[in-house]
């Protein structure tokens, strides 16, 4: 019916386009995609280290603003997880509620313009 109306985008097929090949020596394992938010790598990079999240949930009066005190676990484009040590107890935490993070070490950082900094 409104076929000649609304066509289906083309798109470019070529996909060298949008591959980004890691300089010098480093393995594919160890780069970042640099299509994965800057906070996602940051907090990937520091898998291991003890923090705190300070996440606030607007939507909750008993929860509004809740701090998570243990290790990364993992993170994903959208998620973090971490399990408190004291308690054993592993949180699986949206990063649309995370507000900061407060690192108890030093944070491993990089910049796709400049070397790894560690702050």
């Amino acid at each position: 019916m409104n076929g000649s109306f609304f066509q289906n985008p083309t798109f470019p097929s070529n996909k060298n386009n949008f591959e980004v090949s890691p300089p010098g020596n480093v393995s594919i394992e160890n780069t970042l995609s640099m299509e994965q938010s800057l906070i996602e790598n940051i907090l990937r990079l520091n898998k291991g280290k003890k923090v705190k999240a300070y996440v606030s949930y607007p939507d909750s009066s008993a929860w509004q603003n809740k701090v998570y005190d243990g290790i990364i676990e993992e993170a994903g484009r959208d998620h973090l997880i971490i399990k408190d040590v004291s308690t054993s107890s592993w949180y699986l935490i949206r990063l649309i509620y995370l507000n900061y993070v407060e690192f108890e070490e030093k944070i491993i950082y990089v910049n796709p313009y400049q070397e790894n900094i560690k702050y």
